[in-house]
């Protein structure tokens, strides 16, 4: 079950946090639709290469990753999206597409975008197409230590490269 490594995880910190269960949806602007969670606030996580490596990029949903915009703040000299192939065997207990940005958990680095430490809750995919999981930011922080940096596009649009 997707959900209860990353409730393991939360409880044993003492974790506040709210599983919003909804109607299957794959797209972050769907699930925002569905739980009445605006596309800013809700969080996707993203999976990308730097240099060849897997990283997490976590971002709001109403926007795109801006690659070059990556690759300078990570100093990589290749910056790529990850095609689902590349990745969905690093989340044997996620449905693909559904991972939540715990790095961590996964033994991969996280970029969150900046734009992110400006609310005080983050709500993202808890593992599955079926649920969230909504917490406070300074939480997820302290948790995930995420490097924070500005890659994220506004608005829905193609992703630079």
């Amino acid at each position: 079950m997707p959900l209860a490594r990353l409730r393991e995880l939360l409880d044993s910190h003492k974790i506040e946090y709210v599983v919003i269960s909804h109607s299957v949806a794959y797209t972050a602007q769907g699930i925002a639709a569905l739980t009445h969670i605006s596309g800013k606030e809700l969080a996707k996580t993203v999976i990308v290469k730097l240099d060849g490596s897997l990283a997490m990029t976590v971002l709001p949903a109403s926007s795109q990753v801006d690659l070059l915009r990556l690759k300078a703040v990570t100093s990589a000299s290749n910056a790529a999206l990850a095609s689902e192939q590349e990745f969905k065997d690093k989340f044997p207990d996620c449905q693909t597409g559904a991972m939540p940005p715990f790095g961590n958990l996964y033994d991969m680095p996280v970029f969150a975008d900046e734009s992110l430490t400006r609310d005080k809750e983050i709500a993202f995919n808890a593992g599955s197409h079926l649920e969230l999981i909504r917490m406070a930011w300074d939480d997820f922080e302290k948790l995930v230590k995420p490097r924070i940096a500005r890659f994220a596009t506004g608005g829905i649009g193609s992703v630079a490269a």
